[in-house]
């Protein structure tokens, strides 16, 4: 497992507790899973993603992610309606392991409680609470 400066965590994402990553694109956001929460996963073989035109409340289960390890839940960062899922996972499940913040990541949504952004992580944040379970 990598060390945590080791990490790949990008500054223009935000981040949850729960390790998933929240990004802008324009007026949606695209959501995945950081590089800490694959690395702990280890070898992904599957991710189960909801349907498009579902709608979650903010920290409510949109998902799993299954590795060689466990199987872990996915939590809803924002509030909102899922535009898009990567259909390319179901093939491809190890690109969340290779490229957590691109080719990796999981649903688009549309926001529908945009104040809710504020009260996600930033990288600084997210750097602490990796800091303090170690």
């Amino acid at each position: 497992m990598k060390e945590i400066d080791e990490l790949d965590l990008p500054d223009d994402v935000r981040y949850t507790e729960e390790h998933e990553w929240v990004r802008h694109t324009g007026d949606k956001v695209r959501v995945g899973i950081s590089d800490y929460a694959q690395d702990q996963l280890g070898d992904i073989v599957f991710v189960e993603l909801p349907e498009v035109g579902d709608t979650f409340h903010q920290g409510e289960e949109f998902g799993t992610v299954e590795s060689t390890k466990t199987v872990t839940e996915l939590y809803m960062p924002l509030s909102g309606e899922v535009l898009a899922v990567n259909s390319a996972l179901e093939d491809v499940p190890e690109n969340v392991n290779e490229h957590p913040y691109e080719e990796g990541w999981m649903i688009e949504a549309a926001p529908s409680e945009p104040g809710e952004w504020e009260y996600l992580l930033t990288r600084e944040d997210y750097l602490d609470i990796l800091k303090e379970m170690e």
